[in-house]
Formats: C-alpha cells, sequence, structure tokens
C-alpha cells in the first residue's frame, strides 16, 4: 500500500524524504554517510563531536576526518555534544564553516563517562543550562543555518524528569530551535528496554506544528514507517537499523511508494562493501582503514544467508588483503 509521506522540512532546509540517517557515536563518519546517501538516505548527521575537540584540534589529519563534507551529502548535520554554552556555540561556529547545514544538540547520550562530564543525557536534568546551550549556539550562527535538539524522554521516569523534559522541549523552540528528535527511551534505561512510541506520539500531539522526529527502536524500513504512522511525528532518524544495512533508506521509499522493496544480493553487497573500504582508505589511510572497518564488516555480515561465519572472518580481517580476501570468498555468486 503506497503511503504519501511528506517531505521533511528543517527550518529552511528541504529533505525530500522523511527518514533520515541519526547521529551514530563511532560509525556515522564519512564514508558510512557518502554510502547512505547513494543509496537513498535524503540527510545524514556526522557521528557526536565534542565542542572542546572541534576547538583544540580544528587543523590536521585528525580533525579532517570529523569535520569532512563533501558536495554530494548535502544537507549534512554535525551533532555537538558538551557542557558550556561558550563552547559549544564556538565550536557549532567552527562547524558550519567546515560546511555542515545543520547544528544538532545532543541532550541524549546515555554512556556513564558522558553523564559523569555533565554532557549528553546529563542536561536533560538541569534546564536552565540546557536552555542557555541552544541560546548560545542560536544566536552565534547564520540565521539560515537551523539549530535541532536531540533528547531522550527524559533521565528516568519520574514526574520531575517529566517536567524537566517539556521544559526543555518547549524551551528550545521558544529559542529558535528548528526540529527536535525525540528518542522514547530514559537515560536511564540506556539501550535497554523497549523505546516508547506512546510517548514520541504524545509529544508530537503537544508539538502541533513544530517539527518533531522519532528515535528508537526503528531496525527496519517496516518500523521507520510505522512509527511516523503511529506517532505522527514529521519523520524518523534511523539509528542502529542503518549500521550496516545502508540499504534501509531506499527500502523505506519503496515501501511508502507501494513498489517492491529492494533487497541487496551478494554482489550489489559486495560493491557496497567494497565502496566503502575505498572511501575508509581515502580518509584514515591504509593502516588505520582495516581497523575502522572490521567492525562494519560485522554489521554487514547480519544480511548474508551465513552471516554468523561471516562475521567471525570478518573479526580477524587485519590488511586490505584480507578484507578483499573476505569479500571474494563469502561475496561470490554461486
Amino acid at each position: 500500500m503506497s503511503q504519501n509521506l511528506p517531505k521533511l522540512r528543517i527550518g529552511p532546509v528541504d529533505i525530500d524524504f522523511p527518514v533520515v540517517q541519526a547521529a551514530l557515536s563511532g560509525y556515522s563518519d564519512w564514508p558510512m554517510r557518502v554510502i547512505a546517501r547513494r543509496l537513498g538516505a535524503p540527510y545524514t548527521l556526522a557521528e557526536v563531536m565534542l565542542d572542546q575537540f572541534i576547538l583544540n584540534v580544528s587543523k590536521g589529519r585528525k580533525a579532517g576526518r570529523y569535520i569532512r563534507v563533501t558536495d554530494e551529502e548535502h544537507p549534512c548535520g554535525a551533532q555537538l555534544m558538551g557542557a558550556e554554552g561558550e563552547q559549544f556555540a564556538s565550536a557549532a561556529v567552527k562547524l558550519v564553516e567546515a560546511g555542515f547545514d545543520v547544528i544538532d544538540l545532543n541532550f541524549a547520550c546515555p554512556v556513564k563517562k558522558v553523564l559523569g562530564k555533565r554532557r549528553g543525557g546529563y542536561l536533560l536534568g538541569v534546564p536552565e543550562q540546557a536552555l542557555e546551550i541552544v541560546a548560545r549556539v542560536r544566536d552565534a550562527l547564520p540565521p539560515e543555518v537551523p539549530v535541532t535538539v536531540k533528547m531522550r524522554r527524559g533521565l528516568d521516569d519520574s514526574e520531575t524528569s517529566r517536567e524537566d523534559f517539556f521544559t526543555i522541549f518547549d524551551g528550545a523552540f521558544r529559542l529558535g530551535a528548528a526540529a527536535i528528535t525525540v528518542h522514547g527511551r530514559t537515560v536511564r534505561q540506556r539501550y535497554e528496554g523497549a523505546s516508547s512510541w506512546e510517548f514520541v506520539r504524545e509529544v508530537k500531539r503537544h508539538a502541533g506544528q513544530r517539527t518533531v522526529l522519532g528515535s528508537g527502536d526503528l531496525f527496519t524500513a517496516q518500523d521507520c514507517l510505522d512509527m511516523m504512522a503511529r506517532t505522527g511525528v514529521d519523520g524518523v532518524t534511523a539509528a542502529r537499523g542503518a549500521i550496516g544495512n545502508p540499504w534501509i533508506f531506499a527500502q523505506a521509499r519503496a515501501l511508502a511508494a507501494g513498489r517492491p522493496v529492494p533487497t541487496p544480493g551478494l554482489q550489489e553487497q559486495r560493491e557496497i562493501l567494497a565502496e566503502h573500504y575505498r572511501l575508509a582508505e581515502e580518509i584514515y589511510g591504509p593502516q588505520r582503514a582495516c581497523r575502522v572497518m572490521r567492525k562494519f564488516g560485522i554489521k554487514y555480515s547480519r544480511l548474508h544467508p551465513r552471516g554468523e561465519e561471516l562475521r567471525d572472518a570478518f573479526t580477524v580481517v587485519k590488511s586490505a588483503d584480507q578484507w578483499q580476501a573476505v569479500l571474494e570468498e563469502w561475496y561470490a555468486d554461486k
């Protein structure tokens, strides 16, 4: 059945389909984003970057790997994490200068180390600090560059956390945020338990015409369309479901249009894996590329009919030649 999904709009940025790639710490680097774009992602977010890193390592090869944006990526967003409004704002300016089209503020990360440094999800418990960050970043950037926010539904399930959530949510829009992404888990849940789509639905009803994206438990293209249908959000961000499955975006487009869902055969998977590796070598160099790509190969292996065996093969790859050998052995059309 065809679903007439509206285009997504984030401030002045038009996005032609409402299923986008989330910021993925340790994964959504330049090669992953480029592959996702080529396979149907209309908008991608770079992996979360620490404001202090952007300010202190603004030049050189290491910085270039993180803040690289190429022509085929636009529109592309950068996600920032930190604790102080002034540093957030200065880093946001540098990321816009590097070519990113949207700045996304991370108020969601549940990692213990991040929380201990008063970053990420910690900010959901300090509305004044969170809103100061939104205000400073919005004021520092040109009006045509949208500022967005990523939130979880609260630190925990307490009434205080709920109140803080809506204080930040409404305040961020009042200060000029163009869109807010809402993940249906609490910070305390981390990645365990179900994401509350009902809470996402409640938030969208509360938001009215303001742009809300949903996040959480979007592992397939059908999940993405189901969340939009059940919650009414304006778009969804595919996160873990997009790692090793960049076809999720083309599949969502096909489902929405009522077309047959494309399933990549072994030859197509091999070609994408080879190109992903080539892009990784371009940005990381031959030695580092292999280490980076092992984790991607393990994720791609889930689509293979002998996924567990292939995962083990990718785990021990230590060179480009070994990577190529795995592709030749496991992705040969038989």
